[in-house]
């Protein structure tokens, strides 16, 4: 018999899906619910909310912090145990904060809250700026509104590695949902000390730190006054995001009034990615009316942006990739004009993320690091560099999935400084007679036609890791041609690369200087396919994907 409080914990969190719970659909329902348990790894927890120990409740949150406070006290003195923990709008993430900052603090570990949502970057600020042993941030990123998630931090501000995500899920083994979970309830541990707020300074200091990464700041010949609207898609990102452009110049903006306000429920885009434009429609509705030419929008967690740009009477969404080559170009370029650039600059960025990004830094002497899918590579790499005294070569880390960073004071992807370098970058290039895809046209003209995207197949189920993992046991037992082109050369990184760990990612490159990169995703039931090819023109480049694109639809089939 579960206690009534586990029964009730799912109710009414998913609107509309009451008449799923009939007779014929229980026994599937319960088996899904009950049949595994929430998988625990680099990216922490990710689930759907409701009953069940393969679902995101107090227990499931309760039962992950018990084994990372087991950890935390194995590895830190009593003194050293404290940690930061963070929430955004998602349905439940302020309660699912204070569950994880209660058994935090039945464990003797000090729990720094923040007293309102906040972004991710500022979760990872704060681990950093307050010394403490880890952190946790509640949030699904950009999952549909019946997900919520359980990120972890370890004391460098980054997510934790594949070791430490290793040994924590073999403590959290050791518990079950119901029993050997210590809790202090919240208002008891802010009387004894023990849990308390994190201070309104920190936050000032966080946005004081991206405003150094400002590369305008003091130029008069740039008009700040350009019309943006912004939107945060119903997330944490509306006062940092709108702050840090007002202090930086930028103080005409109009938020997207649907999407301003913290609203789990995302009633107006049920799939809260910036990376597609049903998010970005009723922003790109007003920047018509408002007559703006640039139009941004942050995810729930604030730590992605997407960008959407006037071309004619409609606008454009530029891709991950897009925004990273132009920012790539740009932050170098701007850099270099104003004799800011460092001793060995380097950029960092993901396998899966352009490589025309390499070749444009190197044209302006600059190195590219690339390092595994996930941020937390990037932020390791910042931490190496760090450690060195060097942490001031590092000019940008990017990812393609709309994910950036300028400047080692987190070690996350920030959007909050993406969103003031992309109106910087933008506000320059409008100064002088530019437009962001004129540039990308320019740079296309000069290093080659360069089309990235990916494409993702969901395999949800019981069953759907396994199906997976055939898939790519099938590419990696051999192919000579994909999509009639030839396969010359395999990269395999399951068993290890170089300095890079293991990882369950193939490469192939195929003739014509076109490749196929195929990864599972870390917090998804997906598995996705990166194709990247170049050509002489935007139209060869197209048919060539999509040629590549067929070929990859079939094969999954």
């Amino acid at each position: 018999m579960l206690p009534d409080a586990f029964c009730t914990e799912s109710a009414n969190v998913m609107p509309g899906e009451e008449a799923a719970f009939s007779a014929s659909r229980a026994a599937d329902l319960i088996s899904e619910a009950f049949g595994e348990e929430l998988s625990f790894g680099t990216a922490g927890l990710r689930g759907v909310i409701g009953a069940g120990t393969s679902r995101m409740n107090v227990y499931t949150v309760a039962r992950a912090t018990q084994g990372l406070s087991d950890y935390i006290c194995a590895h830190y003195a009593p003194e050293d145990r404290t940690a930061a923990v963070s929430y955004d709008s998602r349905i439940k993430s302020d309660l699912f904060a204070r569950t994880a900052a209660e058994v935090f603090a039945a464990n003797g570990i000090r729990c720094r809250i923040y007293r309102r949502l906040m972004p991710v970057p500022c979760l990872s600020f704060a681990v950093r700026r307050l010394g403490c042993a880890g952190g946790v941030m509640i949030t699904a990123s950009h999952n549909p509104s019946k997900y919520n998630g359980y990120k972890v931090f370890g004391n460098d501000g980054c997510q934790i590695t594949e070791e430490a995500a290793a040994e924590i899920s073999e403590m959290i083994s050791r518990h079950d949902c119901f029993s050997g979970i210590s809790s202090l309830p919240f208002e008891e541990g802010l009387a004894s000390g023990l849990i308390s707020y994190i201070d309104d300074s920190v936050f000032d200091d966080y946005i004081a730190a991206v405003k150094k990464e400002s590369l305008l700041s003091g130029d008069p010949n740039v008009d700040r006054e350009i019309p943006i609207v912004y939107s945060p898609l119903n997330g944490t990102g509306y006062i940092p995001v709108t702050r840090i452009l007002s202090e930086c110049g930028f103080r005409n903006i109009t938020p997207v009034e649907e999407q301003k306000d913290p609203d789990g429920r995302f009633p107006t885009c049920p799939f809260p990615n910036p990376e597609i434009r049903e998010a970005l429609s009723l922003g790109i509705e007003l920047a018509k009316k408002c007559r703006a030419e640039l139009m941004l929008a942050t995810d729930p967690d604030a730590d992605r942006v997407g960008i959407a740009v006037r071309c004619g009477d409609d606008y454009r969404l530029f891709t991950g990739n897009e925004v990273g080559i132009l920012l790539t170009d740009w932050i170098c370029a701007r850099r270099k004009a104003s004799g800011r650039m460092p001793k060995a600059p380097l950029i960092i960025k993901t396998v899966v993320s352009s490589y025309l990004a390499d070749e444009i830094a190197a044209s302006y002497g600059v190195k590219t690091v690339n390092v595994l899918t996930g941020f937390k590579y990037i932020g390791e790499q910042i931490g190496l560099l760090e450690k060195e005294g060097r942490a001031d070569s590092f000019l940008l880390g990017f990812e393609e999935s709309y994910g950036y960073l300028s400047g080692s004071y987190v070690r996350d992807k920030d959007a909050v400084v993406a969103s003031m370098l992309i109106c910087e970058m933008y506000a320059d290039y409008r100064s002088r007679g530019k437009t962001l895809a004129g540039r990308l046209e320019e740079i296309w003209s000069e290093y080659g036609y360069s089309l990235d995207t990916q494409h993702s197949f969901y395999f949800e189920g019981t069953g759907g890791k396994e199906r997976m993992n055939r898939l790519l046991d099938g590419i990696r037992a051999g192919v000579a041609s994909f999509a009639g082109l030839r396969v010359e050369k395999v990269t395999d990184f399951l068993p290890g690369l170089g300095t890079l760990p293991p990882s369950n990612v193939l490469k192939l490159d195929l003739e014509g200087g076109c490749s196929v990169i195929v990864r599972p995703s870390g917090t998804e039931p997906k598995i996705k396919f990166y194709l990247s090819v170049r050509a002489s023109s935007a139209e060869e480049a197209k048919k060539l994907e999509k040629r590549l694109a067929d070929a990859v639809g079939e094969y999954v089939k």
